[in-house]
């Protein structure tokens, strides 16, 4: 479950927050500053396709209108919650 926040800026919103590994936080969205976590986020909730790999991680696609139509492939723990990495699909 992603970390909850109280933002008493909001008054008392609740914000969900996506849990991410390191390597997303200092590799990927370095590599690919296209991506946006609210992307990530929404084809983890409702994937395309899921897809798992050999090494128990998950692989899920979605179109990202943002990004013209295109799919982009997430890829999560085996938790299948905390994002690793995510990718334009090709």
């Amino acid at each position: 479950m992603p970390a909850l926040l109280f933002s008493p800026a909001h008054s008392g919103i609740i914000i969900a927050v996506m849990k991410t590994t390191r390597y997303f936080e200092e590799q990927v969205l370095r590599k690919r500053p296209y991506i946006q976590r609210a992307w990530c986020e929404r084809i983890v909730a409702k994937p395309l396709r899921r897809e798992t790999q050999p090494d128990g991680r998950i692989r899920h696609w979605g179109i990202v209108p943002e990004l013209g139509g295109r799919a982009l492939r997430v890829v999560t723990l085996e938790d299948g919650e905390t994002v690793h990495n995510a990718v334009k699909a090709k």
